[in-house]
């Protein structure tokens, strides 16, 4: 397999947080811009309907502008473009978020639907790590495996360098299950990437980088 990407970012602390990023393979042709301090707009075309409802739930819960485009070997399944976008986004959010200087850095959320209810913790750590729970009571949604739900959370968090526990706490539907971790996982980074004043600067870490 052959990849290729191409990135920009906006070097100016005090201006809006940006990152473009192209990823190109045998498998997918993926292009993913981001906005960490946007309103939650969203543009999403991967082919597969759920998928693009999930990321609308990251993009307006977690006020990011998120421009999602991915031309996937769908005539396959639905693995490579889910794992993939999950590695461009993981990207876009590392250059995007820079030094870290300056964010609250940890961040969490509880969020219900109907019978359903997910926790979400991360830590842009620097560190990649995964910890998933969702005992999903169907194996596919609209079309959407999902097993992929791990996939994209595991591309995400080796390239975007955070730490991440997903637990699905309570669900008997299982698109309510997957909807409550994607809205918690948007409300988390919310946190996480909020600038605190009170820390202005500093990189929050007693090692002095992250």
């Amino acid at each position: 397999m052959t990849s290729s990407a191409l990135v920009t970012s906006s070097p100016d602390p005090c201006a809006d947080r940006t990152a473009e990023v192209s990823r190109n393979t045998a498998e997918t042709r993926i292009s993913v811009r981001v906005n960490l301090d946007g309103t939650g707009q969203a543009s999403l075309h991967t082919g597969i309907g759920f998928f693009d409802h999930m990321l609308d739930q990251i993009a307006r819960h977690g006020l990011i502008d998120l421009d999602v485009r991915c031309d996937g070997d769908l005539h396959i399944d639905g693995h490579h473009t889910v794992e993939d976008v999950g590695i461009t986004l993981g990207q876009a959010f590392a250059r995007a978020v820079g030094d870290k200087k300056g964010i609250r850095r940890y961040g969490h959320a509880y969020v219900p639907l109907d019978e359903a209810l997910s926790r979400v913790v991360v830590d842009f750590s620097g560190r990649p790590g995964l910890h998933l729970h969702i005992p999903f009571t169907a194996a596919s949604i609209g079309g959407f495996d999902t097993q992929l739900t791990y996939e994209f959370f595991q591309g995400f968090v080796n390239h975007a360098g955070v730490t991440l526990h997903i637990d699905n706490l309570k669900g008997i539907n299982a698109h309510h299950q997957c909807e409550t971790v994607f809205k918690a996982f948007a409300r988390a980074l919310r946190a996480a990437l909020e600038r605190d004043p009170r820390a202005a600067g500093v990189i929050p870490s007693t090692k002095g980088s992250l």
